[in-house]
């Protein structure tokens, strides 16, 4: 598939430099890869495209929710969604990229290592459909602050908070209460709207 190919879709990450897109429930996610969408070459889009499964409709951003869905089906996925450190703020990939049975490269890093070299190896055993969703997401949660948290509260799964008049904990904040409560107080519950207001403030370094 090419390494251009990866490249682009890693434009994911570009999203994440807006404020307003810093949180990665479904909505989240969606938003996060229709943006990266429209940073790819054509050459790029339609190796994508063939790529994905025919319930996408040929949209990379309908797929990006679909590594959340298969937590339970694929329960080893779990601790491929996130990297915590133990108390400091100092990622440590041999130190802290692992599952709770020790098992190394088990984290949102790994994940990310491992389904990009998938892509980029056309004999790899993985199917490179699931390899695209799973690095697609992947490359989002990733830049949500509390999947990249401390392991003693569970990227603030532990952290009981009042979001207005709602009781819920801080990960939860993060991954759905911002984003929704942005769309409705600046962008009239308009979807496109919010992902045009974000796309105006990416900057692209040289």
């Amino acid at each position: 598939m090419g390494l251009l190919l990866l490249l682009h879709v890693l434009l994911v990450a570009a999203a994440a430099t807006a404020p307003a897109a810093d949180a990665w429930g479904k909505e989240g996610h969606y938003m996060v890869c229709k943006i990266a969408e429209s940073f790819l070459t054509k050459e790029a889009s339609t190796a994508v495209k063939e790529l994905l499964p025919g319930w996408a409709g040929g949209e990379l951003a309908e797929t990006c929710s679909w590594a959340d869905t298969q937590r339970f089906r694929y329960r080893w996925s779990s601790p491929l969604h996130f990297a915590d450190t133990p108390g400091d703020c100092e990622f440590d990939y041999a130190r802290d990229c692992h599952n709770t049975k020790g098992e190394k490269n088990m984290c949102v890093v790994g994940a990310i290592n491992n389904y990009t070299a998938a892509l980029k190896d056309s004999s790899s055993p993985f199917d490179p459909t699931e390899s695209l969703m799973f690095l697609a997401h992947f490359v989002g949660d990733v830049h949500q602050p509390l999947h990249c948290g401390h392991t003693d509260d569970l990227g603030g799964n532990t952290i009981v908070v009042h979001w207005y008049r709602r009781k819920t904990n801080l990960h939860h904040v993060w991954d759905v209460n911002v984003i929704e409560t942005a769309m409705k107080d600046f962008y009239g519950n308009d979807q496109s709207t919010m992902i045009q207001a974000i796309q105006q403030n990416i900057t692209v370094g040289n």
